[in-house]
Formats: structure tokens, sequence, C-alpha cells
């Protein structure tokens, strides 16, 4: 809740944040690292929950959602972590939001043939509209 949020790629001001997500080159979640962009990379839902279906190449967003959906989930809806309801609901939003992040960060094609994942918003393209134009002398992504 009153968690300072730093967007930066400086690995000393990484090296001091509690939590990093989508830079620093690391995925370990006992430090809580996630990011997704070594080509060692190839984690998915199945492969860290194996109990869950979906084989998609996580992204950084897919890998938090991964780790704590179904928390927070349980805490807005004041039900248990590994209750029917908190268990569908973390299931329909990965299905039908969060693959599609990861798909699309990932450069994945949603199909070649039957659809790999659901395509349902363009989240993609209103955040890419956030980042300075490639021409933009003013590159400051801090700037908004």
């Amino acid at each position: 809740q009153d968690a300072e949020v730093v967007r930066t790629r400086d690995p000393q001001r990484l090296a001091q944040c509690d939590v990093v997500v989508d830079v620093g080159g690391e995925y370990d979640p006992e430090q809580h690292r996630y990011d997704h962009h070594q080509r060692s990379f190839t984690q998915s839902m199945r492969s860290l929950r194996p109990d869950k279906p979906w084989t998609t190449k996580l992204s950084s967003a897919g890998l938090v959602y991964c780790h704590f959906g179904s928390q927070i989930l349980a805490g807005l809806l004041g039900q248990p972590e590994d209750g029917p309801v908190v268990t569908a609901l973390y299931d329909k939003l990965y299905e039908n939001f969060v693959e599609e992040i990861d798909g699309i960060d990932n450069g994945i094609a949603q199909a070649e043939g039957e659809p790999r994942y659901a395509l349902t918003t363009t989240l993609s393209a209103r955040v890419g509209h956030l980042n300075p134009r490639w021409n933009d002398p003013d590159q400051d992504t801090e700037v908004g």
C-alpha cells in the first residue's frame, strides 16, 4: 500500500528495491525478482503450477500473477485462497486477460491454426502509448 514505485534499469538502484519486475535480467521469486528477459527463461503457468493447463511463456505480468494472483484475489474477495471462488476467478482472469499479455509481450502469435490464447483487449497498445515515441527528443520515461 505504501510502496514507492521506481522506474529504472540502474543495477545499483535495482539492488536496493524489495521487488523488481520486468527489468534486471533475473527470475528469482525468493528474492522477489520477476523478469522474463533472459534467453534461458521458458517458464509457463503450467511449469510453475502443474495443476494449470496453460503453456504460454510467461511475461513479467504473468509471473507476478502466477505468484500473487490467488493471494490478491482472496484478499479482495474475503475468500480462502484455495477455495473454489478464488480458484475459478484466478483461472478465468488468467485465461481471458493475463495470458494475452504474456503472449503479446513474448511475441507469440495468437494462432497458427488453432488460437493459443484469447485476444480480448488492446491493453498492450494502451501501455505502448505511455512510452515516448521512438523519435521523441525527450526519451524520459518518468515524464508523463
